[in-house]
């Protein structure tokens, strides 16, 4: 959950600043590029591969398609269908492209806006 209140920061970038909230995830959604996508990886310490960005590619596609972020069973079936393996085989995959989890890495990567509340995954 959120222990502090927002502090909002600008973080400007090569095609325009985008405002995110003290944990690092945009406050808008619909700012996210691929330039924030670079940024927020490299804040937490991950270099963006093909399969970092198809994951990604598929959060955001799924929040266009339903206006709201897919939940973390979405994309385990995603990457258990890619990689012919069961849910326990998919969370090894997510967790080697996102090691802090979905919530902590990938879904503020993809430019989602921090959840409220979350598990582990």
């Amino acid at each position: 959950m959120r222990a502090l209140p927002d502090t909002l920061t600008q973080i400007p970038l090569p095609s325009g600043e985008v405002t995110v909230d003290g944990h690092g995830y945009l406050t808008d959604p619909d700012n996210w590029t691929p330039e924030f996508a670079a940024y927020a990886a490299q804040e937490e310490g991950i270099t963006l591969t093909p399969e970092h960005d198809e994951v990604i590619a598929f959060m955001r596609a799924y929040l266009v398609d339903h206006g709201i972020m897919a939940d973390v069973r979405f994309v385990l079936k995603l990457l258990a269908d890619k990689h012919q393996t069961n849910k326990s085989g998919a969370k090894d995959v997510l967790f080697d492209l996102f090691p802090y989890g979905y919530v902590k890495q990938a879904c503020k990567i993809a430019g989602m806006k921090q959840p409220r509340a979350w598990s582990t995954g």
